[in-house]
């Protein structure tokens, strides 16, 4: 993670577990109500587990309810997105005085609140061993949330298996889909400049990784904060013509920015991963206007079936959200319908969760859990059928894939370019190494294949 990595360029060593920590930092995601619960059970389990441990918490839900983190037990500090950058500084603060008045410093022009809440759990007293440089126990929790800038905060992504970074190119949206708080909590379009991006990707292929993937919260607005010339597509191909990594892999992309140019360089360029992640969220035209979002289904359709055309063997995954307020059972049925219709190859699907401060939120026809439930069931039981035909007829071919610091029952582990995982049991090579890898079995929905490390062409 970007964040890790700034810590430990801080001089912040990561230890093995909480119960040695003197500072935990949490980075929260908001999307959902099982999000927040979640981060609020660990903050829990942390302060528990290490009462002397001061917890940090940063990211969306630190921006969108930093006073309600700030009364959980053990929470010293939340950080929203608006100062995640200055982390490090933040906890540095509290090692020198001189830290503290250089940050204050910093944040001049970007509207700040600090708000001091005191803890509403009762907290044990302070013991020898902890840190003088941390605040105590029962200190007031300080909160740093402030306007989110037009700057742009970025740093390569790294999974802990070391292979395959992210490079988040753009950040922030200007749409407003009625059951999304994300506008709210990472701010307006922004886009990271090409020469930095050209810069970040150069240096992640001297580095030797094989696998790049773009990232951003709304893709196919990148540029449009920049320049009215500069695109998506066209920092696509820059990348393409003026750096060598070896394969480049495009994360979420909004299905009106699938443009059959970015279609066409999918299918004719050998770099490019033969993988589209394109939300849907509804197969029902009924509940895409509800949702607010840009596009019908026939719309939709005609990009997928236009990408399966042009690249017969492409990875095709979707986001789809079930039990939106006012659905019908007539509209679901409507949505199975749909995506029974179109050649996906996976499916993320998840259940509508009521965001504070959003339009859907303020609906008075919610649907209950169990309904909510019990469709969701259905999709995934409809793409489980859909999945393992796929697979099935992944069997023979040959597959450009990236291998993984990550093994199955011993065997290496390898992500295809079109986004199957793949178990190699003959494969000896180190992670982080494009292979060839033929498809011998399908067996408990994993791939079984036949590594060739030689040959890196990609055969689709």
């Amino acid at each position: 993670m970007a964040l890790k990595r700034q810590l430990l360029d801080a001089g912040l060593a990561e230890v093995v577990s909480s119960e040695q920590d003197h500072v935990a930092v949490l980075n929260t995601c908001t999307v959902t109500a099982t999000a927040d619960a979640e981060v609020r059970q660990v903050i829990r389990r942390i302060h528990r587990a290490n009462p002397q441990c001061r917890i940090l918490v940063t990211g969306c839900y630190a921006q969108r309810a930093p006073e309600e983190i700030a009364k959980l037990p053990g929470v010293a500090w939340v950080v929203g997105n608006s100062h995640k950058h200055v982390i490090a500084e933040v906890l540095g603060g509290w090692q020198k005085p001189e830290a503290r008045s250089q940050k204050s410093e910093q944040h001049q022009g970007n509207p700040l609140v600090q708000i001091n809440l005191p803890d509403t759990d009762s907290s044990p007293q302070r013991d020898d061993s902890t840190d003088s440089r941390l605040p105590t126990p029962d200190s007031l929790a300080t909160v740093l949330v402030g306007e989110i800038t037009e700057e742009f905060h970025f740093a390569p992504v790294f999974p802990d298996d070391c292979t395959r970074p992210t490079l988040k190119v753009q950040d922030g949206c200007d749409a407003r889909c009625s059951f999304c708080i994300i506008p709210e909590v990472r701010g307006a379009s922004r886009s990271l400049t090409p020469a930095k991006v050209i810069e970040q990707v150069r240096q992640l292929a001297r580095d030797g990784y094989q696998e790049l993937v773009l990232s951003g919260i709304n893709l196919g607005s990148y540029g449009k904060d920049l320049d009215r010339r500069i695109t998506f597509l066209g920092l696509v191909e820059r990348i393409l013509a003026e750096t060598s990594i070896p394969r480049l892999r495009i994360s979420s992309i909004e299905p009106m920015d699938v443009s059959p140019e970015l279609i066409r360089l999918v299918a004719q360029e050998p770099r490019m991963a033969r993988h589209f992640h394109v939300p849907l969220q509804s197969g029902c035209d009924r509940i895409l206007r509800l949702m607010n979002r840009r596009y019908w289904t026939t719309h939709y359709a005609e990009r997928i079936q236009e990408i399966r055309e042009q690249i017969p063997n492409c990875g095709i995954g979707a986001d789809v959200m079930v039990g939106f307020p006012g659905e019908t059972t007539e509209d679901h049925q409507t949505s199975l319908r749909f995506i029974d219709s179109l050649p996906f190859t996976y499916l993320h699907v998840f259940p509508y969760s009521s965001r504070p401060g959003t339009p859907a939120a303020a609906r008075t026809d919610h649907l209950n859990g169990r309904i909510i439930h019990e469709r969701g069931q259905e999709v995934r039981a409809l793409m489980a059928e859909k999945r393992q035909a796929y697979l099935q007829s992944q069997i023979g071919r040959t597959l450009s894939a990236v291998t993984l610091d990550e093994d199955e029952d011993g065997a290496r582990v390898a992500l295809s370019t079109n986004y199957l995982k793949l178990v190699l049991p003959d494969c000896d090579v180190p992670a982080n190494t494009l292979v060839d890898a033929r498809v011998g079995r399908i067996h408990e929905g994993l791939a079984y294949a036949f590594s060739d490390s030689r040959n890196l062409e990609a055969v689709l």
